[in-house]
């Protein structure tokens, strides 16, 4: 029977964790399965990839396998066992018989491991791993702030009864936690595609993207909003009510504020261990001289004031 390399058919190294064996097969069932890839040799390549996946998955079936040793290559020649039907294990000692005592194998699986072995092979239904899927959620700074309940449709894909893959509209309720940063994803478990055979559904992934908010900027936790004010607010001081999204909060505007300047109000931005900072930047907004009475108010100020604003352009 002709030698296959279960390592490079699953693209791993011989030295290849469970872990690392399990995530290669997700990877390239998905590639491979006919359903999903027309190339004409992909239902081989899927047949391949499962065959390798059932040997090397199987600590007892990898250690038989790891017995032949690296002095074969793809496509060589080798001699099944004295036995075929012999049950295999840990005792595998690579002990090969003559060609004649060979029984008909259907393939380097059933030849390999023997009867036991040709008989699963035959009863095998490939499994293949529900694929991971994703969307986008939009929620508002308000939702960041206090969390939320949202209702989602989405297009899931099923498979149907002839193992075509069709999409429905799937309703899913779910929480939006506190203090989940824009970027960030929820991740659902056991609620992506559907898998194939006694293989576990895939897993949902929810990216959350933040609405632009007409009020307030976000950078990382930290929140900013732009409070106006009049000349004589920021000149003498001055009491403000400010809205925050966790609700409003008096802030002291000092005298002699000038416009730019930005006020902390420390553990009121996003929630989160540790929360974010809101931060208040004034700015100064000057009345309308619209009427005449305000123009000699305008007038009279200019006179009030020994006041260049450029004088510094000059020094």
């Amino acid at each position: 029977m002709k030698y296959k390399d279960y390592y490079a058919v699953m693209g791993v190294p011989r030295n290849a964790t469970e872990a690392e064996i399990k995530t290669a097969y997700r990877k390239l069932a998905r590639k491979f399965h006919p359903d999903l890839n027309q190339d004409e040799n992909a239902e081989k390549r899927f047949k391949e990839v499962g065959e390798a996946y059932q040997v090397l998955k199987d600590p007892e079936k990898r250690a038989a396998f790891d017995a032949l040793g690296t002095g074969f290559k793809d496509g060589d020649e080798i001699r099944p066992r004295t036995q075929p039907g012999a049950d295999y294990g840990s005792d595998y000692s690579g002990d090969y018989g003559s060609a004649a005592d060979a029984q008909d194998a259907e393939d380097f699986f059933s030849d390999l491991f023997g009867t036991r072995a040709r008989q699963s092979a035959r009863s095998y239904t490939p499994e293949w791993p529900g694929e991971d899927l994703h969307a986008r959620v939009a929620v508002s700074l308000e939702d960041v702030y206090n969390g939320a309940q949202r209702t989602l449709n989405l297009q899931m894909p099923v498979i149907d009864d002839q193992g075509r893959v069709t999409y429905q509209t799937r309703t899913l309720d779910v929480a939006i936690p506190k203090g989940i940063l824009d970027g960030q994803r929820l991740r659902l478990a056991g609620q992506g595609g559907p898998g194939i055979g006694n293989a576990p559904r895939g897993d949902l992934f929810l990216e959350i993207a933040l609405d632009t908010h007409k009020r307030y900027r976000v950078d990382g936790r930290d929140v900013t909003i732009d409070l106006p004010l009049a000349p004589w607010e920021a000149a003498l001081g001055a009491e403000v009510v400010v809205p925050t999204p966790s609700g409003d909060v008096t802030v002291t505007v000092p005298a002699g504020s000038a416009a730019g300047r930005r006020l902390r109000l420390k553990g009121r931005g996003i929630p989160g261990n540790p929360p974010g900072d809101f931060y208040v930047m004034l700015g100064i907004v000057l009345p309308s001289a619209d009427t005449e009475a305000r123009k000699a108010a305008y007038a009279e100020m200019r006179k009030a004031f020994d006041f260049d604003p450029r004088a510094h352009f000059y020094g």
